[in-house]
């Protein structure tokens, strides 16, 4: 039995899986209209775009750095496609085009941070600007309406729940690369002891840049997903609110924001519990004010449930060697 504990104790993300089941059955017993087909789809549409970018963020933040920018990468890489699409590309071609370029400012990023040495909360503040007059200078300010009738757009948000199974695998992909790969290994060193990390071989600065360039890759994707779901591309749609819920979902997710530990698993749970506590909050009349003061006490109450667990793994493990 003891053993057993210990192991369950072990699962990093065992606080933020107990509060999410625990919300979604307050919330089963509230609404009757919880509990339905169309209403998991409405819960996985607030869920995928917060899950996708957090999944980079979960990397960036466990190797030490935070990207600002990312709310925006997901405004601009639509208008991007729109951009390469009128202008003769197909859209086969386009949305690549999109997310390459995505994945460029991301390197611009890394390469900043790390070549000037410029702290990364503001290198990517003056980025997040500077993609916000880009967007606005693209659009005139104005939605523009999604491309229809293509492969492509079913593919990538334009079909049932594939905004959702896109979510899905990045998270896969993403937990495997952190956990079972040498950059994986190398990300948490990085973010865990960088002196070390760098006396022992590892490229910190490369682990960073790549690190940047995967947010942004998987920012501008989740932005060409959910536009292309709703149909339209707004230039007032994601920014700072939706990066701040990518980052809030891999806090509550158990990710330290002083780096060196983090599950992208974690961050998917934490976007899950937001999901279901925005959802919850409509179905039951509560108003959507109101939803910032659960946030910030989700936050607050993921993490100490989170430093609890980790003293409680420490005090059992010493006993244990005992």
């Amino acid at each position: 039995m003891r053993p057993w504990l210990l192991g369950v104790m072990r699962v990093k993300e065992l606080s933020i899986l107990l509060v999410t089941i625990a919300a979604g059955s307050y919330f089963t017993v509230t609404s009757a209209a919880f509990n339905s087909p169309d209403n998991y789809q409405t819960i996985a549409q607030y869920v995928a775009p917060w899950a996708i970018i957090a999944a980079g963020q979960v990397m960036l933040l466990i190797c030490g750095e935070i990207d600002l920018s990312a709310g925006f990468v997901f405004t601009l890489a639509p208008f991007l496609l729109m951009l390469f699409f009128v202008n003769g590309w197909p859209l086969w071609l386009a949305l690549p085009g999109a997310i390459v370029v995505s994945t460029l400012v991301g390197v611009v990023n890394g390469l900043i941070r790390t070549l000037l040495n410029i702290p990364s909360f503001i290198t990517t503040l003056g980025m997040a600007f500077l993609l916000q007059g880009l967007v606005l200078i693209i659009s005139n300010a104005r939605p523009v309406g999604a491309p229809k009738d293509s492969w492509v757009v079913d593919v990538f948000g334009g079909a049932r729940w594939t905004e959702f199974l896109w979510a899905a695998g990045v998270v896969v992909v993403m937990q495997v690369v952190l956990s079972a790969t040498r950059f994986g290994i190398h990300t948490q060193a990085t973010g865990g002891n960088p002196v070390g990390a760098a006396e022992s071989g590892i490229a910190v600065n490369r682990v960073k840049v790549v690190n940047f360039a995967i947010t942004s890759t998987l920012a501008g994707l989740a932005g060409i997903l959910q536009g292309t779901r709703v149909g339209s591309y707004d230039p007032t749609n994601g920014g700072f609110t939706t990066m701040f819920f990518a980052v809030a979902s891999a806090v509550i997710g158990g990710t330290a924001l002083l780096g060196g530990s983090g599950t992208v698993v974690g961050a998917f749970l934490g976007a899950l519990l937001l999901g279901i506590v925005f959802d919850g909050f409509n179905l039951t009349g509560v108003s959507a004010n109101a939803f910032n003061i659960v946030l910030g006490a989700a936050i607050l109450v993921a993490m100490v449930l989170n430093v609890t667990l980790i003293m409680v793994r420490k005090r059992a493990g010493s006993r244990e060697l005992t």
